[in-house]
């Protein structure tokens, strides 16, 4: 297992000289990777997110494929589709561009709904279905899909089902003064991305996926793992809380953010640490928590501020969390009220 993990370190190492100073995002989504997931950058363009995936294909040896999303990007540029050969008189399928390990869905959330939901079956099942035929996509797969802020013009929300199957969400940001100093003066005709070389193949990360299954949780941490999850489907300001699909996402997460710190079992702060990046694309906000300014990464810190880890007095377990709400009897007060307090104590504006 040590060099399945020294050679996971060593993709990281050279993610992190192509993109600097984002040492912290590169590791995740490599935790990401690991557990088999896609990732949804939610970010504003030239910060660096082509790059960031082709250093990865690079690294781990992948087949790239990359889609400039636009309004006229249609479902068969992606699945695939038939034409007719008139000297074979037949119809032959073309493959689309999912048929790689690691696609790149650039601006995803600029094109239609139609083509959006394209995504849907492949990146749960890996297969396409054109035409009545089913096509299963190169193993492994990947989706690195990037996203234009909420409101930009000439964007389409994604669906809530589309958004559930990214594992991971994450922002990219500008880099540090000091690290975008570096990127300035090492500007040539080639890039950095040249440098990148290929330290695993396809076959090694699978091994790798299939690694941190055997990462032990156990019924303690899997209970507080699931009280999160639980506390954003009872939440005051939530009109839908984090799916089963979450829970899932967040226990791989989980062992392969420990597998990768060379643990073989999964502590309370792996999973905390996970939930930031499982939970905040699967849940809405309800009217209430728009009229109050208070986004979806507050009421995630505010969970995990209240949900008490394990080892922690736990005095009075069988009471409803102060993040919980008892719908059936409409006590929605306190939640609110502490949702407050908390957000004073972090010093936030709420509207």
């Amino acid at each position: 297992m040590d060099g399945l993990i020294n050679m996971a370190e060593r993709v990281i190492s050279q993610v992190n000289q192509v993109i600097l100073g984002k040492e912290n995002e590169v590791e995740e989504i490599m935790i990401a990777f690991l557990a088999g997931g896609h990732v949804l950058l939610e970010d504003i363009p030239g910060v660096g997110k082509t790059t960031l995936a082709l250093a990865f294909a690079k690294g781990m040896n992948l087949n790239f494929k990359r889609v400039q999303f636009t309004p006229d990007v249609m479902p068969s540029d992606l699945v695939g589709f038939s034409m007719y050969k008139s000297k074979e008189e037949r119809f032959v399928y073309q493959p689309g561009s999912v048929f790689c390990n690691l696609l790149l869905a650039d601006e995803l959330n600029r094109t239609s709904p139609k083509t959006q939901s394209a995504l849907l079956e492949v990146m749960e099942e890996r297969k396409v279905t054109v035409e009545g035929v089913t096509r299963k996509v190169p193993s492994p797969f990947l989706v690195i899909a990037t996203q234009n802020p909420p409101g930009s013009s000439g964007t389409q929300r994604l669906p809530e089902a589309q958004a559930d199957r990214f594992m991971i969400t994450m922002s990219i940001g500008y880099p540090d003064f000091e690290n975008e100093l570096a990127m300035a003066l090492a500007v040539n005709d080639q890039g950095r991305i040249v440098n990148t070389l290929p330290v695993i193949t396809q076959e090694i990360l699978l091994e790798m996926q299939t690694a941190i299954h055997n990462v032990y949780l156990s019924e303690e941490v899997g209970q507080y793992l699931l009280e999160l999850i639980t506390a954003t489907r009872n939440h005051a300001y939530l009109e839908t809380g984090a799916s089963p699909r979450a829970t899932i996402s967040l226990v791989k997460l989980s062992r392969a953010m420990a597998w990768l710190q060379e643990r073989s079992f999964v502590t309370p702060d792996d999973v905390m640490k996970q939930f930031q990046y499982a939970v905040p694309h699967r849940i809405s906000l309800n009217p209430a928590a728009r009229m109050a300014n208070i986004s979806r990464e507050q009421i995630v810190a505010e969970i995990i501020h209240t949900v008490k880890k394990p080892g922690l007095t736990r005095e009075g377990s069988k009471k409803k969390s102060t993040v919980h709400i008892e719908e059936k009897t409409g006590k929605r007060e306190t939640a609110t009220v502490r949702f407050g307090e908390f957000a004073m104590a972090k010093g936030w504006k709420l509207g």
